[in-house]
């Protein structure tokens, strides 16, 4: 398909965007203990600029210091020198550049101690993801922040941003304001629909009176908070005709959800069992209201559901934020009509906002150049071509080849089975998985970009390396099932999660499944099984499932699991097993727990690494390094990174 309309300019106040894609706001991590736009920040921003996108918005910053710490700062005119730096690297490239401004109000305040700051909103309010209760902003106070959101907005502009966004999305200070179930004031800014929206109508004044006229200013606000206590949508959309029609910003960019609770906060990041643009109609709802530009976005990770949903009059610019995580490159890659070359996002929240909740920076399982600018950005060519041989393809040995062979190395991958992908043709098969598998199709669309020799049904002896008088050897030969090891397993069922996900046991009506690994692999298997008809226990090792997966990704799958049924069973590691029971034991207490009338015990006890072929190359003559779960059993983000890194080290 053409993408004409993605790719027709667009004009927004003052300023005028050579495209329709666009990053929207996002934590990065990269502005180092001062908080402030850095060298890694600034790389970061700058290779989606170069890769071809049309505005970038840089990530949320607090307006005062009441918001406490963890975000960018633009309270102090120190972030005037850090901004200057990211708008002329961007914009040099032909991208415009906007701030955001933010409050959390209620949500938290994050201190340098690690003790519980005071967060501050409208009324003493409960924040459910964060447990923590707010104080009331006295008037003083508001009019403070209201001052500083336009005294934040003017460093932005000093610092030649082409434009600014306000916060008022995710359940953020303006619309606590908003929320008659947050907000229950009885003065001014409180009570009636009216008083409630003050907050942000005077923020807008402040902002405005601030910068002028000549640079940019917009509001991103959730459309529905789709949270239990969330504002009512009804009241929202009324908001968005209000203030789009005022006169005082040039567009709005519509989004969903609320970081207070944790249904609402799925769809800050939303994963990959959710629709890939599934809030393009919401903007045209607010686009049938208002006579400026709407801006979108949501799971659009593909430049083709962009082009549709603009060329559906449903928005003006859509956000493609993890696509352009995933593929710094993908606008220009689009536009040149390269739609294979684009790695596409997959959704799957890992090192993206995973890591960012485990305060690390931003990156990509597929693609771990990102945010790692400095490092990766620039493929040095090798200094002495070799010829390399892989031995694996999954992921690790993969991304290993593509990036060998892209340097000038002769990379010959050697996959012992008859496809590419490693475990990754088993996560792929689950339930809301199949995307999953993009990770494949993009990793061998590289390796052939770079002319890889790719041999299947071949594995990799001392004797294939000699005869081939191989330079390198890259091992990636992955990892098998952990056995299961209890009392009893010789009468009872038990059967691994691998032949379970390809169809290869036979499963019984009744089903535990022992999750010691706590990842995908439980939550997915107790999802398929409930789906074919079994009554599922899902026992796990651990105090939740998916304890060691992104919260949203997490969260989601639980409630589907509650819907579907599933038992889910804590604290509880397999100890034995006989015909019709499951003997579970409870990991703090020691206690017993059994599970009666059990027909089959499915196991997801981890992975045992398969390296026989780096002790088999142990005394060979060339080099020999490990990637993956031959070194030692992970994911797939360390797969693919140590391929990178072994490979970039040739």
């Amino acid at each position: 398909m053409t993408l004409e309309q993605l790719f027709s300019p667009l004009t927004v106040g003052p300023r005028t965007f050579r495209n329709r894609i666009f990053s929207t706001g996002h934590r990065t991590q990269l502005t180092g203990p001062e908080e402030l736009p850095n060298d890694r920040f600034v790389a970061y921003h700058e290779a989606r600029a170069r890769g071809g996108a049309g505005l970038i918005i840089t990530e949320a910053a607090r307006v005062h210091e009441s918001v406490g710490l963890g975000l960018l700062d633009a309270a102090t005119d120190s972030c005037i020198p850090g901004y200057r730096r990211v708008a002329k690297a961007v914009q040099r490239h032909g991208c415009a550049v906007f701030g955001q401004l933010d409050h959390s109000g209620i949500y938290a305040a994050e201190t340098a101690d690690g003790s519980i700051g005071v967060a501050y909103g409208p009324s003493q309010a409960r924040a459910e993801r964060s447990h923590n209760i707010s104080r009331a902003m006295s008037r003083t106070m508001i009019r403070e922040t209201v001052g500083a959101y336009g005294a934040a907005a003017r460093r932005m502009k000093r610092a030649g941003l082409d434009g600014v966004e306000i916060l008022s999305s995710h359940g953020l200070l303006p619309s606590q304001f908003l929320n008659a179930r947050i907000n229950r004031r009885t003065d001014e800014y409180g009570g009636s629909f009216e008083n409630r929206r003050r907050f942000i109508n005077e923020i807008i004044d402040s902002v405005r009176e601030a910068v002028g006229t000549d640079i940019v200013v917009g509001v991103r606000i959730s459309g529905d908070e789709l949270q239990a206590e969330g504002a009512d949508p009804d009241e929202l959309m009324e908001v968005c005709r209000l203030i789009g029609n005022e006169g005082g910003i040039d567009y709005l960019n519509v989004i969903a959800g609320s970081m207070i609770g944790l249904s609402g906060s799925i769809h800050v990041v939303p994963p990959m069992n959710i629709q890939a643009g599934y809030l393009a109609p919401m903007a045209h709802a607010v686009k049938t209201l208002v006579p400026i530009p709407v801006f979108v976005a949501g799971r659009i990770n593909q430049p083709q559901d962009a082009e549709r949903i603009i060329a559906s009059g449903q928005a003006d610019m859509c956000g493609m934020t993890r696509a352009q995580i995933a593929d710094p490159e993908m606008a220009n890659k689009a536009k040149e009509g390269r739609l294979e070359d684009i790695r596409a996002c997959i959704a799957c929240n890992q090192a993206c906002v995973g890591h960012l909740q485990m305060g690390h920076s931003v990156s990509c399982i597929q693609y771990p150049e990102s945010g790692r600018e400095l490092e990766y950005g620039a493929r040095a060519p090798a200094a002495t071509k070799r010829t390399v041989m892989v031995a694996g393809g999954g992921p690790a040995g993969m991304k290993a080849a593509a990036v060998a062979a892209e340097r000038g190395h002769r990379v010959i991958l050697c996959e012992k089975s008859a496809r590419l992908g490693g475990q990754v043709l088993l996560a792929q098969d689950l339930p809301g998985r199949a995307e999953f598998g993009g990770i494949v199709t993009n990793l061998a669309r590289e390796m052939s970009r770079h002319h890889v020799e790719v041999r299947l049904n071949t594995e990799v002896t001392r004797a294939l390396v000699e005869a081939e008088q191989i330079d390198a050897v890259i091992v990636a030969t992955g990892a098998t099932p952990w056995p299961a090891e209890i009392e009893g397993d010789d009468e009872a069922h038990v059967v691994d999660a691998w032949a379970v996900i390809r169809g290869e046991a036979n499963v019984g009506s009744r089903v535990v499944i022992a999750d010691w690994r706590c990842d995908w692999i439980g939550l997915g298997l107790a999802e398929k099984l409930a789906r074919d008809g079994c009554v599922v226990t899902l026992a796990v090792d651990g105090y939740m499932p998916g304890q060691t997966i992104q919260m949203y990704v997490r969260d989601r799958w639980i409630g589907d699991l509650h819907k579907l049924g599933v038992e889910i069973i804590p604290y509880a590691r397999l100890f034995g097993a006989d015909d019709t029971c499951a003997y579970l034991q409870h990991i703090t207490s020691g206690e017993p727990i059994i599970v009666e009338e059990v027909d089959t015990i499915v196991t997801a006890l981890g992975h045992q690494s398969i390296d026989t072929l780096a002790d088999e190359l142990e005394s060979w003559r060339g080099t020999v390094v490990l990637a993956g779960d031959c070194l030692a059993p992970r994911t797939c983000e360390e797969a693919v990174l140590e391929g990178l890194r072994v490979a970039t080290a040739l």
